[in-house]
């Protein structure tokens, strides 16, 4: 039996409008560093902004990758030891760091990629890892905040139906499926609440 218009277009928007949950990383630095500076994302490329954030460590601390996937970059910058793990369309960032490993290295979560160095930055007299999280896409490169990874990111709301599906009622529901929408929240959420209603 054919989906309703509603559910058709319900289902559309779910799949058009919704990312999928952020992936369950590890802190860099443990045990679980307090976090100086948070991060602020910039309104266009070149704009002013912080695009990751720092975290306090301590010369020589061991750095590690927050999620699975391989070393895509080990080297320096301006002088400043950086190691980027590319983890698919997204890549996660770290400096100043003294790399341990070689480019190609596959690594899993929580593995050392490195040491904290000491390096002139805002942190100063502290010693602050920069860490960072940037996605690719069709649109170009986008900061992400890295502390999504670990859950100390900003709150996002459950959606209504977490619990329990939303389900037709009354002549609707001899005609549609049950319809229960994915378990993530997007900014069309009002949208889709109302949708689902119509079920």
């Amino acid at each position: 039996m054919p989906l309703s218009p509603a559910a058709a277009l319900l289902s559309v928007l779910v799949l058009a409008l919704g990312p999928g949950p952020d992936p369950v990383g590890s802190w860099p630095l443990r045990p679980e560093p307090e976090v100086v500076e948070t991060f602020d994302a910039p309104a266009s490329p070149y704009a002013a902004g912080h695009r990751g954030v720092d975290l306090l460590g301590r010369a020589g601390q061991p750095v590690r990758t927050a999620l699975d996937g391989e070393v895509a970059f080990a080297g320096r910058v301006a002088g400043r030891g950086v190691v980027v793990v590319s983890h698919g369309a997204t890549r996660t960032t770290y400096e100043p760091v003294a790399a341990s490993l070689a480019v190609g290295e596959a690594v899993v979560a929580g593995d050392v990629v490195g040491r904290l160095e000491v390096a002139p930055s805002h942190c100063v007299p502290r010693v602050c890892l920069h860490w960072g999280w940037i996605e690719s896409g069709a649109a170009g490169e986008q900061y992400l905040d890295p502390l999504r990874l670990v859950g100390a990111g900003p709150v996002r709301l459950l959606p209504l139906w977490a619990t329990a599906p939303v389900t037709a009622s009354g002549p609707a529901a001899q005609l549609a499926p049950t319809f229960a929408p994915p378990s993530y929240d997007t900014p069309y959420r009002a949208v889709l609440t109302s949708l689902a209603a119509l079920l």
